[in-house]
């Protein structure tokens, strides 16, 4: 494929300096949580660590992918928010948070630019 792109197509492809980043989670729930309290927990995380910092969850409760809510990049504190939030919750027996990665292409590297 071409890389001589225009900067048009490169911000909707979402690659060079239009790339954005996020970070993968993946959690273990303790063996004896009723379905209610993964629902409980699902509907904290939602409003607690994803709407209070500005970002999205795309997954299922138990792996998904973090992005920011609007166009552009999460940071390494929006990671270290999440994965504190994550941390201090007593559901949770693991909680596994990537390092930043491409959101969109995550089998590139991340640009020095990001």
């Amino acid at each position: 494929m071409a890389t001589n792109r225009s900067r048009r197509l490169r911000k909707k492809l979402c690659v060079d300096e239009f790339q954005e980043l996020g970070f993968e989670l993946n959690l273990d729930f303790k063996e004896d949580l009723a379905d209610e309290q993964i629902d409980a927990f699902l509907d904290a995380f939602l409003t607690e660590a994803m709407d209070a910092n500005g970002l999205d969850y795309v997954g299922g409760d138990d792996f998904g992918l973090v992005c920011l809510a609007k166009r552009g990049s999460v940071t390494e504190e929006h990671r270290a928010i999440v994965e504190a939030w994550l941390k201090g919750r007593s559901e949770l027996t693991r909680v596994e948070v990537s390092p930043l990665l491409d959101a969109w292409h995550p089998e590139k590297p991340i640009n020095s630019a990001a």
